[in-house]
């Protein structure tokens, strides 16, 4: 791999003028696609094979004048006095004047009005999907209400959700990543072209994957996803070739040379940590959930696009440079034998106190997990949503007139093969659903024209994301079972929720063991090695248990909530762990890559092992901290994010990122590797024989002669 790659370098940085006319033209052909073909994104979390999705599927074929885009308009008067069928009326017309509006009830018509009179529903329903609702439309729909005199009015429903909207968290993460690279290069040339090769490579990512959008439906969360992953690595990337790129030059080597040997190895590590990223994520379509599968293949394109461009393109721009990304203290360097890095320093620290940082490590990440056993996944709703946010107002005024459980209605649909068994039915199962615990009520069945389908409304106690509700739905399932005649099933925002986060949480164990299983396989591979894997698989499942019980005490549990601007607590979207262990085992195996390869490096050229460890730790700590400083900056910076699904992603991802980078690759790493010894590198002799040599540490290079043969 690395003389393919050597030659790789040295080509695009002898052809630079033509690699980057084609990464230009490139990009100008996506971009112009991505505006083109650019589709709607989805905020709908369906899971097929379950049963609210099959009963979803059934509404939407029996009664396809409820397949738009919905509105629930909350009225509420001031306190002391009622609301009236003539106070609301107005309110009502309104809403039946928003452009493509089908219908809007009268609260008073359809008793959709609170026990003491003060709050009323108004629920409206459009013709037009939600993602199809113009921006015009959204705003009229938001607008209805505002001259009611002395009434309180708030917008809930699909139809309240805007079209998402770009903040300023990309930009704050980039320009953090930009001062970290300044400072680690010491050079506003490498910085800036460092910077700006991994934003090429983003926006061409991000350009291709809006480009399928049209065909390929993409929830809201996955451009988000895929742009967080392809800015961190992309940066990454970048910095560890640039980095020995700028080694090799300060060595004395020609700048050709230097670029083709800076590929070879430090871009052989890039494209197995690539490599690394993308099946994670790309394995993310076992689970079996459409949107997960999107969301993962959509990341693990653009990080393939990452790896690609700092092979390709990050040599011709460093052709472009020339010697300006070499800041004159790293020419001083050289003679400044007697001044050591931090990196050997603090290797030497742990070495000396290996012990005692181990059984600290290992407490204190065990302390950091132990929240994790009561860890709750949910759907996001409204009520999760930030307390500024229409839909929030709109669900808390639901909640304050008439109870938490009106924002969880459930429905039940019952089929049957005529009108009369149907009718027959759907009455036997709103009587058994009565007597449910935790049912509140139940509204009357609703047949469709040819009386084959019939749907019952039920009102449970607790809101949507409450356990007592999931234990309700549960046990509605069970109730209706026995139903005969017709078949019952159960659906509802709610119970499609409770569906994805059960098949979510039954599949994490099996995603868990894909993930660690393909890390020993993979690093047994690159390392030669049995102890180095199972010890970097360990290191791996530490980060996660600590990250998820660290996201667990910040966001369910509400400790240090308003450090990062969460105003409402609750269960973690339910899609967050399986993704969450997907991304952190590619970035894990980054940072193990990059460190482990040089003490492999070394001992292999015949340091001891203790010399190996604070070798590999000293010749790379400094890359590796500013690549967790930065791929923490771009996480962190969309904690700023409004939306409280892109905040938990973006914290999850920063923690988990501090604690592998910091505290296990860069403390109990070293410190377990040292105590290991010569046992850390025992590779059964059969087992060695069989493996493939990938050479990530690029011995095939060797020196100038075999260099001179690989460049003929």
């Amino acid at each position: 791999m690395a003389a393919l790659l050597y030659r790789l370098g040295r080509f695009s940085f002898h052809r630079r003028g033509r690699v980057l006319a084609a990464w230009m033209l490139l990009l100008a052909v996506l971009g112009g696609a991505a505006l083109a073909f650019k589709g709607p994104s989805s905020s709908e979390f369906s899971m097929p094979g379950t049963e609210s999705y099959r009963a979803m599927t059934t509404v939407e074929r029996d009664f396809p004048q409820a397949g738009g885009a919905t509105g629930t308009i909350v009225v509420a008067a001031p306190d002391g006095s009622t609301l009236t069928a003539e106070r609301v009326a107005p309110i009502v017309a309104e809403a039946k004047a928003v452009p493509g509006v089908l219908a809007a009830t009268d609260p008073f018509t359809s008793k959709a009005v609170s026990a003491d009179g003060r709050y009323a529903l108004v629920q409206v329903q459009f013709e037009a999907a939600k993602a199809d609702l113009t921006a015009a439309q959204h705003e009229a729909y938001l607008k209805v209400g505002e001259s009611a005199d002395g009434l309180r009015v708030e917008h809930g429903g699909d139809a309240a959700d805007g079209k998402a909207e770009g903040g300023a968290t990309e930009a704050l993460g980039v320009l953090v990543a930009a001062v970290v690279l300044v400072i680690t290069f010491g050079s506003l040339a490498a910085a800036g072209m460092t910077l700006v090769n991994a934003l090429i490579g983003v926006a061409a990512g991000m350009a291709g994957l809006y480009s399928l959008s049209s065909v390929v439906e993409l929830n809201s969360a996955a451009p988000t996803v895929a742009l967080m992953l392809g800015l961190a690595v992309g940066i990454d990337y970048s910095l560890f070739i640039t980095s020995r790129y700028r080694q090799y030059l300060a060595d004395g080597l020609e700048a050709r040379e230097a670029a083709g040997r800076a590929v070879g190895t430090a871009g052989s590590a890039v494209v197995f940590a690539g490599i690394t990223v993308v099946i994670a994520l790309a394995g993310l379509s076992v689970v079996g959930i459409p949107f997960l599968t999107a969301m993962g293949l959509a990341a693990a394109a653009t990080i393939a696009i990452a790896v690609l461009v700092a092979l390709t393109l990050l040599p011709a721009v460093l052709g472009f440079a020339g010697d300006r990304v070499l800041h004159r203290r790293d020419r001083k360097e050289k003679s400044a034998a007697g001044r050591e890095a931090f990196g050997f320093r603090w290797g030497r620290l742990v070495l000396r106190h290996r012990i005692p940082v181990l059984i600290a490590g290992l407490v204190g990440l065990g302390a950091l997990a132990l929240p994790v056993t009561d860890m709750r996944l949910a759907l996001p709703d409204a009520g999760s949503q930030s307390q500024d946010s229409p839909q929030r107002q709109a669900y808390d005024l639901i909640s304050e007139g008439f109870g938490a459980g009106f924002n969880g209605r459930l429905i039940a649909v019952v089929t049957g093969d005529d009108r009369a068994a149907t009718t027959a039915a759907a009455t036997e199962a709103g009587d058994v659903i009565k007597s449910v615990d935790g049912v509140l009520a139940v509204a009357p069945p609703q047949l469709n024209g040819a009386g084959t389908t019939a749907l019952v409304p039920i009102i449970p106690q607790d809101g949507p994301d409450s356990a007592a509700t999931e234990r309700t739905v549960h046990a509605i399932r069970g109730a209706v079972s026995g139903i005969d005649g017709a078949d019952v099933a159960l659906t509802g925002a709610t119970a499609v929720g409770i569906d994805v986060s059960e098949k979510l949480a039954d599949a994490l164990p099996v995603y868990l063991l894909l993930v660690v299983g393909l890390s020993v396989l993979l690093l047994m591979l690159v390392f030669r090695s049995i102890l180095v894997p199972l010890k970097a698989a360990a290191g791996f499942l530490l980060t996660v248990g600590a990250t998820f019980g660290v996201t667990v005490a910040v966001f369910q549990e509400g400790h240090l909530a308003g450090l990062v601007g969460l105003d409402t607590t609750g269960p973690l979207v339910s899609f967050l762990p399986v993704l969450l262990i997907g991304i952190l085992f590619g970035l894990a195996m980054d940072y193990e890559v990059f460190l482990v390869s040089r003490m492999r490096e070394d001992f292999v050229h015949g340091a001891s092992p203790e010399r190996a460890v604070v070798g590999g730790l000293g010749h790379n700590a400094r890359v590796v901290t500013a690549a967790a400083l930065i791929m923490i900056s771009v996480f962190a910076g969309f904690m700023l994010a409004p939306d409280p699904v892109v905040k938990s992603i973006g914290f999850a991802l920063a923690v988990g990122v501090f604690i592998d980078a910091f505290v296990v690759r860069m403390t109990l790493v070293p410190a377990l590797m040292s105590l290991l010894g010569k046992a850390a590198w025992w590779l059964p002799r059969r087992l060695d024989r069989a493996l493939p040599d990938l050479d990530i540490e690029g011995e095939s290079l060797g020196g100038p002669a075999e260099r001179q043969h690989l460049a003929a």
